[in-house]
């Protein structure tokens, strides 16, 4: 068979390949040429040149470009508090005074200092007593010399227990011991403590406004009884210092006073999220509820028990 034949194309003649299309033997022959179509692919039309006598075949269509996928990026883990070596001190109780009627202030003067940062617990062994696990906190004033260590206690009158040790009683402390001491950075920080437990949380608090002035709190005070809310003068400074969510709740409704809502505690908790970071002083119904609360958003907590009386 021949490898060309003829074709006439508006009663022209063309000498076309066998194969060819007749449009393809009309460009080749110059009777039209191809133009741009409407995006950019080549159309029959009118242009001012022929076109070559075969249209190139579409080469080998490239792979689509394949963008890098983004790398997993690490978890955001806060740096854990360092640890540090329990050491032991030597002294003497040197002023025990009642803050209120269930809770008493124990001040001990130690021969050297204390490494110890805001929430750290100590072993508290007095004269005559059985040795205890305590977290030294701050006046409510805010004061504290710095080979002082002041304990909130709790205080039953009919059996005062630690807090009827004598003035001048020797005393052996060992610390820091516990892992609920302040860590700076985190999400916001909730406070909560229920009777002498904010002795913790005071000097928790008072740190943080001085070390993270701008970090969000929320601060909220428990006991049985509104006569044993002894902690207002700190809760004062704590507003002055721009801390609004102050919140103050008493079981009881005797003698309650107006800014005092009613309990239980952890019904004024509020609504806890993943990031929150949660210190929590007091007693164990307490503490064991604030931790449930906690583990369900899944926010950090740090708890300290606070003994019986």
């Amino acid at each position: 068979m021949s490898a060309r034949c003829s074709l006439v194309v508006n009663g022209k003649s063309v000498r076309v390949s066998t194969g060819d299309t007749p449009l393809e033997a009309a460009l080749a022959e110059g009777m039209i040429a191809p133009a741009q179509g409407v995006h950019g692919a080549a159309a029959p039309g009118q242009a001012s040149q022929p076109a070559p006598r075969r249209v190139p075949g579409r080469g080998h269509r490239p792979d689509m470009t394949k963008l890098p996928l983004p790398r997993p990026q690490p978890a955001i883990v806060l740096p854990e508090a360092r640890v540090v070596a329990a050491v032991k001190r030597t002294g003497a109780v040197s002023q025990v005074r009642t803050l209120s009627p269930h809770v008493a202030e124990m001040v001990v003067t130690v021969t050297r200092r204390l490494p110890l940062e805001p929430g750290h617990q100590v072993v508290l062994a007095v004269e005559g007593f059985e040795p205890l696990t305590l977290c030294p906190t701050l006046r409510v004033d805010g004061s504290a010399e710095l080979n002082e260590l002041v304990f909130h206690l709790p205080h039953d009158p009919a059996a005062p227990g630690l807090a009827a040790a004598a003035v001048g009683a020797a005393v052996k402390v060992r610390g820091p011991v516990g892992r609920a001491q302040y860590r700076p950075g985190g999400g916001r920080l909730i406070l909560v403590s229920d009777g002498p437990g904010f002795g913790p949380i005071w000097s928790v608090a008072r740190a943080a406004r001085y070390i993270e002035p701008a970090r969000d709190m929320a601060v909220l005070v428990g006991a049985r009884d509104p006569l044993d809310l002894y902690m207002r003068p700190a809760l004062d400074w704590l507003r002055a210092t721009g801390i609004g969510r102050v919140t103050l709740v008493a079981d009881r409704s005797r003698q309650r006073p107006p800014d005092v809502r009613p309990g239980p505690l952890t019904a004024h908790v509020p609504q806890l999220r993943t990031t929150d970071v949660v210190h929590v002083a007091g007693s164990a119904s307490t503490v064991g509820a604030v931790e449930v609360l906690a583990a369900a958003a899944g926010a950090r907590c740090y708890p300290v028990l606070v003994p019986d009386p």
